[in-house]
């Protein structure tokens, strides 16, 4: 993995340095405003450091093409909830017995104390690492110090080089982290790939700060970077928002446009297929009234086409859909004809709106039945109703779709954001 720092006059500029030399796969891991410093710092103007990672892919090795080597099999961590976590450890060879002379019994006892004194040592370490979160939030919240020397290739020449941490205290810590990752709700099979990440780099004498710098990173990683709405190059956008009922697609509606009319100074427009539940097109009017944006209704895709032509000068038409159960197959059918049905000359892009507080089961269920209905990006709702994240990557890595938007409350507009994938993973590893 590739990590660089990039600065700019402002956090477009800087990011927008980051995609240029590192493409479409870049990560954000920090953005950070840099104000001035010195005698005339009044009269300077702060500028924004965005730090910026990309996954480097390991090089693959043909076997026919070269028959004589031989792939030497790794041991991997596999852990269920209940096991104990066993570090493979290299085999060693038989040592070699030397004769000595005899020694006196003082000596004798006195590397015997020295043992015990070390073996006191090393248990303090490991209780030092138990299974409380208070060790792990502390680090947390120096993780970004930690990447600042990271990246700073000077200070590591210059700095010596650091003891390697005793093998019970990155244990303790590993353990750590794994049980915090379960008790966040991640499933065995996700957590049990973060523990093969820790595997790859404990070996080599890193320190456990280093260790949970690589495991921040490479959630990062998993997350991905956000995708929220891009515009449409010719005529108006169209966002479809579907999603299960009591989700809160309609609230969530209304924050997404009301970001873009009032802060981006974007045209909406609005329009509710959701002819199912009672009053829903009259709280979407409500919200329509307010923001002084146009609001219209369809019954069936045939209508659809007609209604969005009437908001050909918009931005933005965001169509609010009727929710239902994921085992409804005859509306299933009804909504992949509405969204399949709209006009080709028309962008659009389709968001699937899930709530944090829903089982992982069902969320499985869910994601799969509306994968048949479109391809769609994901927003999760209501995380001030839960403390425990970890379906967000579940979800995200079972449907690889990308994340969006994630919404924590009912006030409109303020409630929203877009996905915050930093917090989201300092909060599955700990911290608040």
């Amino acid at each position: 993995m590739t990590i660089k720092k990039f600065q700019g006059k402002t956090k477009e500029e800087a990011l927008e340095k980051a995609k240029n030399e590192f493409g479409q796969g870049t990560v954000i891991m920090n953005i950070k405003e840099v104000k001035p410093k010195g005698m005339f710092k009044a009269l300077k103007s702060s500028t924004y450091e965005v730090t910026a990672a990309m996954e480097e892919k390991e090089p693959y090795i043909s076997a026919i093409g070269n028959p004589g080597a031989v792939s030497k099999p790794r041991e991997s961590i596999n852990l269920a909830a209940d096991e104990t976590l066993q570090i493979p450890q290299p085999q060693r060879t038989e040592e070699k017995v030397n004769l000595v002379e005899p020694r006196s019994a003082t000596e004798a006892a006195k590397e015997i104390e020295a043992k015990i004194l070390e073996k006191k040592e090393q248990m303090r370490q490991a209780s030092s690492f138990d299974n409380t979160s208070k060790g792990l939030e502390e680090r947390l919240e120096n993780l970004s110090n930690i990447l600042e020397k990271q990246l700073n290739a000077e200070e590591k020449q210059e700095k010596k080089a650091e003891p390697a941490p005793a093998k019970s205290e990155s244990l303790g810590f590993i353990k750590m982290i794994y049980t915090t990752l379960l008790e966040n709700e991640v499933n065995e099979k996700y957590a049990n790939q973060v523990m093969d990440e820790i595997e790859k780099v404990m070996h080599n004498g890193n320190s456990v700060d280093y260790i949970l710098s690589t495991v921040y990173q490479k959630m990062i990683l998993k997350l991905g970077q956000p995708s929220p709405i891009e515009f449409s190059q010719k005529g108006p956008k169209v966002i479809f928002f579907i999603g299960p009922t009591g989700v809160g697609k309609t609230t969530t509606i209304a924050k997404i446009a009301s970001k873009y009319k009032v802060e981006k100074g974007k045209k909406v427009a609005f329009l509710s297929a959701d002819t199912y539940r009672i009053a829903a097109t009259e709280q979407l009017r409500v919200y329509a009234n307010i923001l002084d944006a146009p609001m219209d209704i369809v019954y069936s895709a045939e209508e659809l086409n007609d209604a969005v032509e009437k908001f050909a000068e918009y931005d933005l038409v965001f169509i609010d859909t009727a929710g239902f159960s994921h085992k409804n197959a005859s509306q299933c059918e009804d909504m992949k004809n509405l969204i399949a049905g709209l006009d080709e000359a028309y962008e659009k892009e389709v968001y699937l709106v899930l709530s944090a507080t829903t089982k992982y089961r069902d969320l499985l269920d869910i994601v799969d039945i509306y994968k048949q209905i479109a391809d769609y990006k994901l927003i999760f709702t209501k995380l001030d109703e839960t403390v425990c994240y970890g379906n967000i990557l579940n979800i995200k890595l079972y449907s690889d779709a990308p994340l969006s938007y994630m919404t924590n409350g009912q006030n409109v507009p303020d409630d929203m954001e877009i996905f915050n994938t930093q917090k989201i993973v300092k909060q599955l590893l700990g911290g608040r």
